[in-house]
């Protein structure tokens, strides 16, 4: 489904700051966006912060429509392309050790799982939105940091564990049977051919980020995607709202992501979109993503959880 027309998806969004920060995989691209003085003026109570991570070959570009609806809603909000991808393709497994362990060997879910742990370390407890393949390590943090976490909002992820392209039309019949490098060229393939259907503004730009992001990070993300940890029960017990938020027309089928989002204990938001809500419904999205954001703890609140331990 394709995406809004005339966009200039690398144009810096309106009073935001982008700058680097260093994490154990070395420095990721960021992009903070604070909250309106004018939402607080015209009576609205700050809503809190809130972390968007984008999925694999995306970058905080994706959330360029939703951090000013966020921001008139009173809440800071803050992304990163994650290691290996776009402006932060110099972070990744030669960057450096986390307190006390080795340096991951390849884009792992350790170092994505620390990246993600520092970003929320350097500020106050978040409401944390992961984007399809960041949907999953959203989760792991979670599970072992409840305390980081205000609220889960699953965009598009997996919905469910081991190989998650069980389902997936174009991808899926080859990623059980050829491994994840050529799932992952099939995956490229698809993207630099516009099989999504994105308009010309947005193509352009997905072709030149593609270009910038480093091809071993999408080969070991693409093998962590057919591996993928079940942490639904640990999930399920967090005490915060959670959201599973889905185009009508996503990779999986929606009654895929039903299953999964009862499974956590989650919401489920269906959008007139296909994989990407946050760029074609980013309205309804928003409006979904500030009303449960209302439900969850204040960030003065002890967020804590007994949660079953995760392997």
């Amino acid at each position: 489904m394709s995406t809004r027309t005339g966009i200039d998806w690398a144009a810096p969004v309106p009073g935001a700051r982008y700058h680097g920060l260093r994490v154990p995989s070395g420095t990721l691209a960021a992009v903070s966006l604070p909250a309106d003085p004018e939402a607080a003026r015209a009576g609205g109570a700050r809503g809190g912060r809130v972390v968007l991570l984008p999925g694999l070959t995306g970058s905080k570009e994706d959330f360029a429509l939703v951090m000013p609806l966020l921001a008139h809603a009173g809440f800071d909000s803050e992304s990163v392309d994650l290691a290996g991808q776009y402006e932060s393709a110099s972070a990744g497994p030669r960057g450096v050790a986390t307190a006390g362990a080795s340096p991951s060997a390849s884009y792992d879910y350790p170092l994505y799982t620390a990246d993600v742990t520092a970003l929320l370390e350097a500020g106050e407890p978040a409401h944390v939105v992961g984007y399809s393949f960041a949907g999953v390590v959203a989760q792991l943090v979670a599970v072992r940091r409840p305390e980081l976490v205000r609220s889960l909002t699953l965009v598009s992820t997996p919905p469910g564990y081991g190989n998650g392209f069980r389902g997936v039309s174009w991808i899926g019949w080859a990623s059980g049977t050829f491994g994840p490098r050529v799932a992952a060229s099939l995956m490229l393939w698809g993207i630099r051919n516009n099989l999504n259907r994105v308009d010309a503004d947005r193509l352009g730009f997905v072709r030149a980020r593609l270009a910038a992001t480093r091809r071993d990070s999408v080969d070991d993300t693409i093998d962590l995607m057919m591996t993928i940890p079940d942490v639904r029960e640990a999930v399920a017990a967090l005490p915060v709202p959670k959201l599973v938020a889905v185009g009508r027309h996503d990779l999986w089928p929606v009654r895929r992501h039903a299953r999964f989002a009862a499974s956590i204990g989650a919401e489920l938001g269906v959008y007139g979109s296909g994989h990407s809500p946050n760029e074609t419904a980013p309205a309804a999205l928003t409006a979904d993503l500030v009303r449960l954001y209302r439900e969850a703890p204040s960030s003065g609140d002890e967020v804590s959880a007994e949660v079953p331990p995760v392997a």
